[in-house]
């Protein structure tokens, strides 16, 4: 059967393992040589791996003269296994304090809220009332415009409007008579041209 390729955390763990082992700094091209040879992981496949190792802080990196030199010695990594595990541990302790606030408000909330008897029967009258209510407030909106302050508010609109449609009623006599002073315009040309109505007169 076909040998199953090593996956890509796989591939970075044998590469750790070639400096953990050697404790040796190396170039791009010894790691090239070894890791295929002695870990199994495809000579294309190196510089990837060891790019992702650098850039997770896992393996160091220098650049001396024209060369640059790689090395991971396992005491900086078990530094920064401890200082991810101490991490790990505030973050827990942390989410532990907020979930034990949130427990205890929680219980703070449910004191009087028991499901009990007597709190049944008040969620229901609760609700009837409600309903009670709703059907109030439909039947005063059936009846609003009833209302003395409706109808007042009503009139005063209506006066507002009356007052509009006469002063635009007798700005348009006044432009027809000045028409047929200074042009010598017929006043039905006019109603006609402007499609003014021949019944247009003063609302009262």
């Amino acid at each position: 059967s076909k040998k199953k390729g090593l996956s890509f955390e796989e591939k970075r763990a044998r590469m750790m393992e070639i400096f953990f082992e050697t404790v040796d700094v190396f170039q791009l091209k010894d790691i090239e040589k070894i890791a295929p040879k002695e870990k199994g992981i495809t000579s294309m496949s190196v510089k990837e791996i060891l790019q992702s190792l650098v850039d997770d802080g896992m393996v160091d990196t220098d650049r001396i003269g024209t060369s640059n030199y790689f090395w991971a010695f396992p005491s900086k990594a078990l530094h920064a296994r401890k200082r991810k595990l101490e991490e790990l541990e505030s973050q827990f302790a942390e989410s532990s304090k907020k979930k034990e606030a949130l427990q205890k408000s929680i219980n703070t909330s449910k004191i009087g809220r028991e499901d009990t008897a007597e709190r049944a029967a008040l969620t229901e009258e609760l609700a009837v009332l409600r309903q009670e209510k709703e059907q109030l407030k439909a039947e005063m909106d059936k009846y609003r415009e009833c209302d003395p302050d409706m109808v007042e508010e009503m009139r005063q609109t209506n006066k507002i409007a009356k007052e509009a449609a006469n002063r635009w009623t007798d700005n348009i006599f006044s432009i027809k008579s000045w028409a047929k002073r200074k042009f010598g315009f017929e006043e039905s040309r006019i109603d006609k041209s402007f499609g003014i109505p021949e019944d247009l007169d003063y609302v009262e």
